[in-house]
């Protein structure tokens, strides 16, 4: 962030509810001042009956960029008067872009994701991937996935299992392939991974505080194996410390928390921003946790 605000200072902000433990701002703030732009970021509380009131501030005040999180990935999509076409597909978005009052929405949630693995030099284009969860982040992630010609197989719990079939389904229609839909369980996960490449957790199983809790028994784990788990709180969750135990490769939530980041910030500056600064300020915040 710049030392000294002035009338000429661009913002960027971020919408949610609730917005309290972000850690954007510190982030963005970072990575403004890292490169002496002349940018600040903050956060904005916003109730959802608010979301149409904040989209049309967004335009009247002039802000550059706005960050969408949990719940309005959907509802701001709507409102704004582009999309980028991945993110059309994905009907959800996490970031806008101010163009003189024109506003365009991108998911940056599904590139950074994506981003995080092809810096890993894990390309997902052929592989056989199976997803576990069918929320919104496991609708970015898997649309991306299958942007990127990767076989998939969605896994989620009885409960909701209805919800992995509606984006299996979706994913099928709009890639003209075929998406399996299987009941989150141990026999499901065994035989689906005796032909899995990726595994990725865009399940909540293991988040803080819950940190000694897994979605997949460590005796399915081997070495053969990429696991990727979205979560980022804790950075290293037991599915990670149980798949490195196994030998297999680890790739944690922060590299895709830090790249969706970066992207957004490309997209509202036009710079490519340090990624190391981003990730430095992220790490000192968790481990502050």
């Amino acid at each position: 962030m710049t030392s000294s605000i002035s009338g000429k200072t661009k913002i960027c902000a971020l919408i949610g509810d609730p917005v309290e433990h972000t850690m954007s701002p510190a982030i963005h703030n970072a990575a403004f001042s890292e490169m002496g732009l002349d940018y600040a970021y903050v956060a904005f509380q916003v109730k959802a009956e608010e979301v149409p009131a904040a989209i049309a501030g967004m335009k009247a005040l002039n802000i550059r960029g706005l960050s969408v999180t949990m719940p309005h990935k959907v509802a701001v999509v709507p409102l704004l008067d582009r999309l980028d076409p991945l993110a059309e597909k994905i009907g959800a978005i996490n970031t806008i872009v101010n163009d003189d009052g024109i506003l365009t929405g991108y998911n940056t949630d599904a590139t950074g994701f994506l981003q995080a693995m092809l810096e890993r030099g894990v390309e997902p284009k052929g592989k056989n991937i199976a997803v576990m969860g069918a929320g919104g982040a496991s609708r970015a992630v898997s649309f991306i996935l299958a942007d990127r010609a990767a076989e998939l197989v969605i896994l989620n719990r009885l409960l909701e299992l209805d919800w992995a079939v509606e984006l299996a389904g979706k994913i099928s229609q709009a890639f003209g392939k075929n998406v399996d839909a299987l009941e989150l369980n141990r026999d499901n996960l065994a035989k689906t991974l005796e032909k899995t490449d990726i595994l990725v957790n865009a399940t909540s199983v293991g988040m803080s505080p819950d940190i000694d809790q897994t979605p997949v028994p460590s005796e399915l784990l081997k070495p053969d194996l990429t696991v990727y788990d979205i979560i980022y709180n804790p950075v290293k969750t037991r599915l990670l410390r149980d798949a490195e135990a196994a030998g297999a490769m680890i790739i944690s939530g922060v590299d895709m928390l830090v790249w969706q980041g970066v992207q957004a910030f490309e997209k509202w500056t036009g710079l490519k921003p340090p990624f190391d600064v981003m990730k430095k300020e992220a790490m000192k915040l968790l481990e502050g946790n």
